[in-house]
């Protein structure tokens, strides 16, 4: 039986201010395996900036299984400030909507922090 709505994971992830950044998730059924039937399943990725109290919308590319979330470069160029190594730390999850029988279920499968590493070269080239 799945247990929807259990503790996230809590992951950090590291990315660097001005550059693309990818991360996969994979729904596998107890055998490590099978993947979920995540037909309908709704995502969503959001982080948060408090320095300038902006929530970012992160893109969700949607597979059988499993999905990518991205942070474009425009969206990260904008995370953090100066020339040092760690530039923000940003709070973030994905969350789901699972549609079925049962109801409509409400799910944050991963919650972490994403550490901004300055970048010192322009973007671009």
């Amino acid at each position: 039986m799945e247990k929807f709505g259990a503790t996230p994971a809590n992951i950090q992830w590291t990315v660097v201010r001005g550059d693309t950044a990818t991360f996969r998730v994979d729904f596998l059924e107890n055998d490590e395996v099978t993947y979920f039937d995540t037909e309908n399943w709704t995502y969503a990725a959001t982080a948060y900036d408090r320095s300038g109290d902006v929530l970012d919308e992160l893109e969700v590319e949607v597979h059988e299984g499993y999905v990518v979330v991205r942070a474009a470069a425009e969206v990260t160029a904008n995370w953090g400030s100066s020339y040092k190594s760690v530039v923000a730390e940003l709070p973030f999850d994905l969350q789901v909507i699972i549609d079925d029988e049962d109801g409509i279920i409400t799910w944050s499968p991963v919650i972490g922090t994403i550490c901004v590493l300055g970048d010192v070269t322009p973007g671009g080239l």
